[in-house]
């Protein structure tokens, strides 16, 4: 593999291990706010240990027309 295969991999690693902690896998309403979260905090990686904690406090997803 190459270095940067490598570190990107390590980074995402880094984030689902910080969502882990945070228990983002184990409680909480799936919906889109909780989905965002999730998302923002696995790509943040080792950011979520030097302070960064990203949430999306609100998600309105259009309804569909009839």
């Amino acid at each position: 593999m190459k270095l940067g295969t490598v570190l990107i991999v390590i980074w995402l690693v880094t984030g689902v291990v910080a969502a882990g902690q945070r228990n983002y896998f184990d409680s909480g309403p799936i919906n889109c706010a909780g989905f965002g979260t999730v998302a923002l905090t696995v790509l943040a990686g080792p950011l979520n240990y030097m302070g960064v904690n990203p949430r999306i406090a609100d998600c309105n997803v259009p309804q569909p027309s009839q």
